[in-house]
């Protein structure tokens, strides 16, 4: 009996023993995953300022570059900022995206791009990184590019300016290539540089999340994330990626893929609706609520000139007494301003104001974020940052009722007063003496007359009212050597 007690005891304490034994190892291994977890979030982190980098340089660089004069194209200068900072939300994306693959939830677009010209934007947007350290960039292609495939055009972007990108950053004296080839409906990428090299060993690793590998490449910027997305999203693609490198004497990254052409040229879109020079109608008001001074700035730099009256407000606090006194039609309010949340504000101004007040909050994060109350919505729509102007201005006008005055079959960015020149003029006879009257005004310079009279134009009769639009935004813009173009034009065409 005691033998067989004993034997139980020791039994039984053996595996108590080893129960806490297994305890603690798993509190280990909890632990163990909770660092690395810490750890990988801080690689995060830090790899998005990586991933960024090349674009906001771009934007960084040709802001300089325009702020000194030195520019020598400014509007091409101002499309390579566009084009990056576009890049740079798409890559915003991008990243959150990259959780989705390992799920193959991760979906793509199918559109029918311009080759040729993807490829040039490419290369515009890298070129000032190399020439920053001295490289010649470098694109190769083939007489014979298709003009039209298909392919997802962030991805695909996304995928070779990562690959330019960590050209440029490992080679310190040379060139970098982009080749393209494509044959059959498969395109082929190369990256080509003349920088450090990978050793054999290190080919596989470099394409894991967060690997640096050593020697002269870890002293380089970045955490290593580049290429993990850029892999996983050539596999999403359905294409391969491959290297080749020998240290010393550079890389080659190839990348095939499948970029199917259309069974026949897409139809020539219908020409770009003129630039928003004003609106029709009475005018209105319009409230800016945002505690980012630049963004106020840029909001109200759109909407002043083209008739809008603006006020700001940076809390909530003022953003309610400006409303209570000057009523305005419209509010565009960011769901986060400092200590205070943009929903509350919007609540309270729909409480006081009423549903005639039209509220439209902007913010980068989701639309419902905010919790909207039960009660019912506190806005009438949603506006995601970054927006495209072109955007804000058609939820304005959906929101306002208000008709866009445009220079009409221009393109975008064209000045109202050379727009008005080259738009026909058609006005009834009898407007001929007020058209004369305008033009003797301006050669004495008297605005407040021009004003008057050009009011009496437009309530002479409905044909009159585009050209009166027209003088208004000449005048407007003190171009009154286009205005007197217009009254000469006017009085003609009514005589």
């Amino acid at each position: 009996m005691a033998g067989r007690l004993t034997t139980w005891l020791r039994r039984e304490g053996g595996e108590s023993a080893a129960s806490d034994g297994d305890e603690i190892a798993r509190l280990r291994a909890a632990r163990d995953a909770a660092e690395a977890a810490n750890e990988a979030k801080t690689r995060f982190l830090a790899s998005v300022a990586h991933e960024i980098r090349s674009p906001l340089n771009a934007i960084y660089g040709y802001a300089q570059l325009l702020e000194r004069g030195d520019a020598k194209d400014t509007l091409a200068a101002a499309r390579v900022i566009r084009r990056s900072a576009e890049h740079l939300a798409h890559l915003v994306e991008g990243l959150l995206d990259i959780s989705q693959v390992e799920g193959g939830a991760m979906k793509l677009s199918r559109e029918t791009i311009r080759f040729p010209e993807f490829l040039d934007q490419l290369i515009a947007m890298l070129d000032l990184q190399a020439q920053a350290k001295g490289l010649a960039l470098v694109l190769e292609r083939p007489e014979r590019l298709p003009e039209f495939v298909h392919a997802d055009p962030k991805r695909l972007r996304q995928v070779l300016i990562n690959l330019a990108t960590n050209a440029i950053k490992f080679t310190d004296h040379g060139t970098v290539t982009l080749k393209v080839e494509y044959r059959n409906e498969l395109a082929t990428f190369t990256v080509i540089d003349t920088g450090i090299g990978i050793a054999p060993e290190d080919a596989e690793r470099i394409f894991a999340p967060f690997e640096r590998v050593g020697g002269p490449a870890a002293e380089r910027p970045g955490v290593g994330l580049g290429l993990a997305i850029t892999q996983a999203l050539v596999h999403i693609m359905g294409g391969d990626i491959r290297v080749e490198s020998r240290p010393g004497e550079g890389s080659r990254f190839t990348v095939r893929l499948m970029l199917s052409q259309p069974l026949s040229p897409p139809s020539e879109p219908a020409p770009e609706a003129g630039a928003v020079t004003g609106y029709l109608g009475r005018e209105r008001w319009v409230l800016l609520v945002d505690d980012d001074p630049a963004h106020l700035a840029m909001v109200r730099s759109l909407l002043e000139p083209l008739g809008f009256q603006v006020r700001t407000a940076s809390d909530g606090d003022s953003a309610l007494a400006l409303a209570a006194q000057v009523q305005p039609d419209l509010v565009l309010c960011d769901v986060m301003l400092a200590g205070e949340n943009g929903w509350d504000i919007a609540r309270q101004l729909r409480r006081r104001h009423g549903a005639s007040l039209r509220i439209v909050m902007l913010s980068g994060e989701a639309p419902d974020s905010g919790n909207p109350p039960a009660d019912g919505p506190a806005n009438d729509t949603f506006v995601m940052k970054p927006f495209d102007f072109t955007v804000l201005l058609d939820v304005i006008a959906g929101q306002l009722g208000v008709e866009w005055v445009r220079a009409a079959g221009l393109p975008r960015g064209t000045a109202p007063a050379e727009a008005a020149m080259r738009l026909p003029v058609t006005v009834a006879p009898q407007a001929a003496a007020h058209c004369a009257e305008i033009e003797r005004l301006v050669r004495i310079g008297h605005v407040r007359a021009i004003e008057s009279e050009i009011d009496a134009l437009a309530a002479l009769a409905p044909e009159a009212g585009p050209l009166a639009e027209r003088m208004r935004a000449a005048l407007d813009s003190f171009d009154l050597k286009a205005l007197a173009r217009l009254a000469q034009a006017g009085a003609s065409d009514a005589a």
